[in-house]
């Protein structure tokens, strides 16, 4: 006789199997490092280290007038990008668009030839490109290659009346050092903030469970930016959801990966709209 134990064991088993020896290859996972990614406070420490963001690049000029693109969930394997080069069309083909933000699992694994794969994709767009640390550009220990080739996972990005802040919730949660930090760069932004971080702050359907796992830090967060932000962007459950909070809309991007999804954002002195679109 089977022990309820023993049974789930095995279905785990299988489930590994399967993904390991089934599944393309864009789809296997460091079950290490779903479990337990680099630390935080590990990353906090090159906060203000920029090897791919110039200074001019984190202080740029807009105006009024403006538009700018969100993708996550890339995952680029293997220097394989999915088709992620094609953004290269749409920038030029609207000179409105000024900046694009890669929102984390910009890789699959965090290995070098997918860091540089985006790199160099982004050289190629002739528009500032900020990137967002998530939890699969750090499985396999592979934090110290991003911080060698792009560096810090929380900054800010000044753009005269409107500001970009960037934050790191690869392990789904900020930290009080970081929200410390948030705190203290709120008091002073642009008319129009924009915040970017990867993992999503609310569930999206009853089943989906990868959220911020602390709900008072989530309200914590949400206290600071109320009526200081115009927008968040998240993503990480490849799954498209839009939630109020505070006054602020939440915009949960589905994956690239699956969907070759982006969203697009206009902002003018009248308000802010968006819309999904596929690549």
């Amino acid at each position: 006789m089977v022990t309820p134990l023993r049974k789930y064991f095995f279905l785990f088993f299988l489930l590994c199997v399967f993904l390991i020896s089934g599944c393309d290859d864009a789809f296997l996972i460091d079950f290490t490092g779903v479990f337990g990614t680099t630390d935080l406070d590990t990353r906090w420490k090159a906060h203000n280290t920029f090897n791919l963001l110039s200074s001019d690049t984190r202080n740029i000029t807009l105006g009024d007038t403006y538009s700018f693109i969100v993708v996550t969930d890339t995952h680029i394997n293997n220097g394989k990008s999915w088709g992620l080069e094609k953004l290269k069309d749409v920038i030029e083909s609207d000179s409105d668009i000024k900046f694009v933000v890669f929102n984390g699992d910009i890789t699959q694994d965090g290995k070098k030839i997918n860091i540089e794969k985006f790199i160099q994709i982004t050289k190629t767009l002739d528009v500032p490109c900020y990137p967002v640390i998530g939890n699969h550009d750090l499985f396999f220990g592979n934090w110290k290659l991003w911080e060698e080739l792009i560096g810090s996972t929380c900054y800010r990005v000044n753009c005269g009346s409107t500001t970009l802040l960037i934050l790191d919730s690869a392990n789904s949660y900020l930290g009080a050092k970081q929200l410390d930090w948030l705190e203290n760069e709120l008091k002073e932004t642009g008319d129009r903030v924009f915040v970017f971080s990867h993992v999503n702050l609310f569930m999206g359907s009853p089943v989906e469970v990868m959220a911020f796992t602390d709900i008072r830090e989530r309200g914590r967060f949400i206290s600071l930016l109320k009526g200081r932000c115009d927008m968040i962007f998240t993503g990480h459950s490849h799954i498209r959801h839009i939630t109020e909070a505070g006054g602020i809309t939440n915009i949960n991007i589905e994956s690239f990966l699956h969907n070759s999804i982006y969203c697009q954002v206009w902002v003018t002195k009248e308000g802010i709209r968006y819309e999904f679109k596929e690549l």
